[in-house]
């Protein structure tokens, strides 16, 4: 489905797909993975790489300190990682996926941390996204209360950016 996709949208340039199980490693840096039922900081039920417990869950309803599969953590990251692809492709349109594994490797990882709707206010920085000005859309995320918040995790993605 991707390659189609590529075929349709990108550039006539051969880009990667992303790579999943790098985004994953990436993740349970910056999230943390928990192979247990936790409160996160608003206090809801979370398990694994940040995964909210929903209704349709089969943990929903299970007390904290629930034992959790690494199978499970895992495909529940798989679903997660599903949705912050599609949310940068809802945000970033089409050509999201035409841009290099790393720049799309860097979006959903900031996808998982701040979700389309804060995400879609870095304005300026979709501006030199599209114009595939990494170098200048790094300088506008580095402006943002996000990198402030934290600063690590997004002066690491913004250097990788940069460097794309």
């Amino acid at each position: 489905m991707i390659e189609l996709i590529r075929k349709l949208w990108c550039k006539p340039k051969v880009k990667p797909i992303m790579n999943r199980e790098a985004v994953f490693e990436q993740l349970k840096i910056d999230e943390g993975v928990v192979y247990e039922i936790y409160l996160d900081h608003l206090n809801y039920p979370t398990f694994g790489v940040g995964h909210l417990i929903k209704e349709s869950d089969g943990e929903y309803g299970a007390s904290v300190g629930t034992k959790i599969s690494p199978e499970r953590v895992s495909e529940a990251f798989d679903h997660d990682l599903n949705v912050a692809i599609y949310e940068c492709a809802v945000l970033y349109g089409d050509g999201f996926h035409c841009w290099p594994d790393e720049v799309q490797q860097i979006l959903v990882n900031m996808m998982f941390n701040l979700g389309r709707p804060r995400l879609s206010k870095f304005k300026n920085m979709y501006l030199h996204l599209q114009n595939e000005d990494w170098v200048n859309a790094a300088v506008e995320g580095r402006d943002s209360k996000w990198y402030r918040q934290v600063t690590n995790r997004a002066e690491r993605l913004m250097t990788r950016l940069e460097n794309v």
